[in-house]
């Protein structure tokens, strides 16, 4: 039983009825004739179909009425299917929308043991965890009132206290962390990876891309209840933006272009070079765990290192073209030493006349975590008019402060259409570059932000050491 899917969906669809006028419901609940309909059904979902083993953290993601709540209240129970099966093995613990299954008439405390309870919890299991559920919500004296009073952050820390401590097998939450303040939300973050670890199953919906991609094991993208695409939470979570920065009259061509693509890789994959030869390939990727014996190279260009993972918006009136690192000297480089600096650098070509111009960048792990970015003016600095058939040539000079490894690079140019601020273009994972390893580095994790340590003995003369890399 262990071995099968903690959750199954296959071919799940969600419709529901749409009336144009409130008497058009009672002239339905009287009609005699089935076929009659004084209704129109409004698809929620279709043709949903995954599987989710025990112990993954999946993320969804998608637009403002894409799906994502309705198919977490069908796999919690809440919500009956119009067709199709969903299957899950074993107890769920959800945060949906705010508030539900608490008694708004019911004191905090009456709601912990009726919550419990509902969760498959016996009287006597509620009472042994009370301690630690008030502990973890930490709403004092508010526990013994009604929950009517209570704040929105009141009920998500109250609600998500009772769902981590019945041991659940499946934890769903739907955006419902994000009323709460930034100290609860790393406490929670915090418990949900002590739950990972413990081997439960996480549902995750947020609307932040950095949230999904550090917290999930993979990603689902669903837009107009269709699953687009499913894979690594770097990839969806691209995809997911290109579409959401995507003009509406190109919308329906990206959603052709995903399904084609749907089933993305599940892992991510380490670059490997292209078209070498298996020793070539073997020297083109770095490793990081060079022996301490390696001796200092100049910073060059690999031809073999390459992104394969590039993703451009829809262009709105501007064109980026040409992404490449140089060092001071101006030598093209993807090859770095940590400690020097660089310049990163781009052209942009206007196809049209746009307002309020600005240009950015930003520097990302192999699995799509942002590092750091830049962009060349705040929104009210920006070019104020840039005319059609312009060109930029646009640098950001950088010291290279990151651990050995491979990174990707950003490049976006932003302008305003209509009444809003939106990308022009965008070039996402535009190219690959990798940090060569320093027998001299003494900084951990992936950026150096500590120029020396001083070490003192109370007493004794102080001893201090240079970090060079």
């Amino acid at each position: 039983m262990s071995s099968e899917p903690l959750i199954e969906v296959r071919d799940l669809y969600k419709s529901f009825p749409v009336y144009d006028k409130p008497h058009h419901r009672l002239f339905q609940m009287l009609s005699r004739h089935k076929r009659q309909r004084w209704y129109r059904e409004f698809e929620a979902l279709r043709g949903i179909d995954f599987c989710i083993e025990r112990g993954e953290t999946v993320g969804i993601v998608g637009r403002n009425g894409s799906g994502k709540s309705t198919l977490l209240q069908i796999i919690c129970g809440t919500l009956a299917p119009s067709r199709g099966e969903v299957q899950v093995r074993g107890r769920v613990a959800a945060l949906l929308e705010l508030g539900a299954g608490f008694n708004p008439e019911f004191t905090g405390r009456e709601n912990v043991f009726m919550n419990g309870t509902v969760l498959g919890l016996t009287h006597a299991a509620i009472a042994d965890r009370l301690e630690e559920i008030l502990a973890f919500a930490n709403i004092g004296d508010f526990i013994d009132r009604p929950v009517k009073t209570y704040s929105s952050g009141m009920y998500v820390r109250l609600a998500f206290a009772v769902a981590i401590h019945v041991e659940p097998d499946l934890l769903v939450v739907d955006e419902a962390l994000s009323v709460g303040d930034e100290a609860f939300q790393r406490k929670c973050f915090a418990r949900i990876e002590r739950l990972r670890q413990s081997g439960c199953t996480i549902l995750f919906v947020s609307h932040a891309a950095s949230t999904v991609i550090e917290l999930c094991d993979r990603a689902i993208l669903l837009d107009g209840g269709e699953m687009l695409a499913d894979g690594t939470p770097k990839a969806v979570i691209s995809r997911y933006q290109r579409m959401l920065y995507a003009p509406e009259d190109r919308v329906q061509e990206l959603r052709e272009q995903m399904r084609r693509e749907k089933n993305l890789p599940r892992q991510v994959e380490e670059p490997v070079a292209q078209d070498a030869s298996p020793a070539v390939a073997e020297e083109a990727v770095i490793d990081a765990s060079m022996t301490a014996h390696a001796a200092y190279m100049d910073a060059y260009f690999d031809e073999h290192l390459r992104s394969d993972n590039e993703l451009t918006y829809t262009s709105q009136g501007a064109r980026i073209e040409d992404p490449h690192i140089m060092t001071m000297a101006g030598k093209r480089v993807n090859v770095l030493n940590a400690g020097e600096r660089y310049i990163y650098a781009y052209a942009v070509q206007f196809v049209r006349g746009v307002p309020c111009v600005r240009f950015g960048m930003l520097i990302k792990t192999l699995t799509g975590v942002e590092l750091a970015g830049a962009v060349s003016a705040r929104t009210e600095q920006t070019i104020i008019w840039v005319e059609q058939g312009a060109q930029f040539k646009v640098s950001f000079e950088f010291d290279c402060r990151l651990a050995p490894g491979a990174y990707f690079m950003n490049a976006g140019v932003q302008g305003r259409v209509g009444e809003e601020e939106t990308y022009l273009d965008r070039r996402i994972d535009a190219l690959m570059f990798k940090v060569m390893p320093r027998t001299d580095r003494l900084s951990t994790g992936f950026i150096d932000l500590v120029d020396s340590v001083k070490i003192r003995l109370s007493g004794m003369k102080e001893r201090s050491v240079e970090n060079d890399g």
